[in-house]
């Protein structure tokens, strides 16, 4: 009896071996299965339908901006025949409850005047009333169509004040801004439009420069190799409508000392931000003059001196670029065009996807 005891334990144990083969995998392949389905199931619901805003500002990693890239990826660029500007002939007038706040500016001037001190210059300047890009029959290029108004200095400088509260405890962001359209805005809140320029020198160097502390608008910020807003005495000389590439000449010119010759010139986006500057961003690959080359040409002269108080010089390769602009002593210190504007740049250069490719990596790497 013993024996047979044994041997059926031996069959037993062998059966159970058996089983154990046969139905573990199947049973751990359904498992599987169902931990999968269920994780599927949970995402679903986690992931049903939502909204967001069509449009958002530009930014890479940390570095968040309020430019809005409203025409242009970078990669094409814009010609110049595609721009049309047309100038309406009403000038433009603040709401009654902000015209007291352009002669509070108007008066500091005259008190700046009256103790000899420079008073507040009230250039004559242009007002964006629309924008609108249409795209030609066959090759499906953009055209753009850019419609301004007649302003002035004091009348922007005014107009910034997005956030103060007149007697109604209203501010002029909330009533006239809409956030989820933000293309949508009076004329009188958009009297700014720049052109910015990345300049390239021949050693491939992406010039950088800093704001002068002395400057009313934005001192001490890192900008765009040229920042020229439009003015309406000198881009419309014989009453002609603006040209915005000629702008951009006429900064190279007054804050370089660069003649058209010496360097290619393409358009490459149009921007707006969420204190109604509009701009649009150039690239300018210099033909001759290196690093050391611009710097002795400066030496030499410059017509906006002031403006600028420290020049840098970054090589043009996508990765020491976005470094450069993530820089602990930078990346809060950028004036909101112009990281859009290096990008643009960078990827007009290399293409998209090696820009982006390096720019996640730095990303990754802080």
């Amino acid at each position: 009896m013993g024996g047979i005891d044994v041997a059926n334990g031996v069959v037993g144990a062998v059966l159970g071996m058996l089983c154990a083969v046969l139905f573990q995998q199947p049973l751990q392949d359904g498992w599987f299965r169902l931990r999968t389905r269920s994780t599927r199931v949970v995402r679903g619901l986690r992931q049903r339908e939502e909204s967001g805003p069509a449009w958002r500002t530009f930014s890479i990693g940390p570095l968040h901006t309020s430019a809005l890239i409203v025409e242009g990826d970078g990669e094409s660029s814009i010609p110049a025949e595609a721009v049309h500007v047309r100038v309406l002939d009403a000038e433009i007038e603040l709401p009654s409850d902000m015209d007291g706040w352009r002669a509070e500016i108007e008066a500091e001037s005259e008190r700046l005047r009256a103790e000899g001190r420079t008073p507040l210059w009230n250039g004559p300047r242009y007002a964006v009333e629309s924008f609108d890009v249409s795209r030609t029959a066959l090759e499906e290029q953009p055209v753009v169509h850019l419609r301004l108004r007649p302003t002035d200095y004091y009348t922007f400088l005014a107009a910034q004040q997005l956030d103060r509260r007149p007697a109604d405890g209203t501010t002029p962001r909330s009533r006239y801004l809409t956030p989820d359209d933000p293309l949508r805005a009076p004329a009188f809140l958009q009297c700014s439009f720049a052109v910015n320029v990345a300049v390239v020198t021949t050693d491939d160097l992406l010039v950088v420069s800093q704001r002068s502390d002395r400057v009313r608008m934005a001192p001490g910020v890192w900008n765009s190799s040229v920042n020229e807003g439009m003015s309406r005495h000198i881009d419309s000389s014989g009453r002609n409508a603006p040209d915005v590439h000629a702008m951009a000449r006429r900064g190279m010119r007054e804050e370089l000392s660069l003649e058209p010759h010496e360097y290619a010139l393409e358009l490459l986006a149009v921007l707006d931000v969420d204190k109604r500057h509009w701009s649009a961003h150039f690239c300018a690959r210099l033909k001759d003059l290196t690093r050391e080359g611009l710097q002795t040409r400066m030496s030499r002269g410059v017509a906006d001196r002031w403006e600028h108080q420290t020049i840098d010089y970054v090589p043009l390769r996508p990765a020491a670029v976005v470094t450069y602009m993530l820089r602990a002593d930078r990346i809060h210190r950028w004036a909101p065009l112009t990281p859009a504007l290096f990008h643009l740049a960078l990827v007009h250069v290399y293409g998209r996807t090696p820009v982006e490719r390096a720019e996640a990596q730095v990303v990754r790497r802080m």
